[in-house]
């Protein structure tokens, strides 16, 4: 009897194709969140790593020619640290920068380009002295934009605004290859630091 009630109770008035409709946006959003934050977890915590690219190229030169074997060895370390290493951070800008122009709602596209530049360049900074430090940084911006999102709710979103900012940040491409010659640049003057930093740490060490 309580449960004839009760299902006359709800008759008419629930059923499983709202349900559905209400089930929808909920299930996208919350797929987009665990998505958003899992992509966050695993690359802030590799663009904070200071040896990022953790593959040793340089095992699979077999040369019998001790100096050519040197020279391959001298050319993977290049293309691993002055190549691979800023490419793979350049694209964390790439996803900052979009972040940001798809948040914002007033600021500029170079305005945030410099925003989100100084945030990845700060962050290989970091990892270099901590890498505690630099992942904290990382993972700061991202977590924010989430939580603005949340509160927001992107009230003034629209596929228009997306198109939009997709097309000046194609605009910007002379301000975006600049910044890739920065992070080249401030990766190899980082390494060329370590670099000095072993050898002294080294010398200090045997004497």
């Amino acid at each position: 009897m309580a449960l004839d009630y009760i299902s006359g109770l709800f008759e008419g008035t629930l059923s499983v194709k709202e349900a559905i409709q209400v089930a929808k946006p909920l299930v996208a959003f919350v797929i987009g969140m665990v998505v958003y934050a899992v992509f966050i977890f695993k690359f802030y915590r590799f663009i904070a790593t200071r040896d990022i690219f953790k593959l040793n190229l340089a095992e699979y030169s077999r040369s019998r020619w001790e100096d050519v074997k040197e020279a391959i060895v001298f050319l993977f370390y290049i293309l691993e640290h002055i190549i691979i290493f800023p490419l793979l951070t350049f694209i964390w800008f790439i996803f900052f920068s979009a972040l940001l122009i798809f948040l914002s709602e007033n600021q500029s596209v170079n305005t945030l380009f410099l925003f989100s530049m100084a945030i990845v360049a700060t962050t290989r900074i970091s990892a270099y002295y901590n890498e505690e430090l630099a992942r904290e940084i990382a993972k700061t911006l991202p977590l924010t934009l989430l939580g603005i999102f949340l509160v927001t709710g992107l009230s003034y979103f629209s596929p228009e605004s997306a198109l939009l900012a997709i097309k000046s940040i194609l605009l910007m491409w002379k301000t975006i290859v600049y910044y890739l010659f920065f992070i080249v640049s401030l990766e190899i003057v980082l390494r060329i630091l370590l670099f000095i930093y072993n050898n002294i740490k080294y010398k200090k060490f045997e004497g």
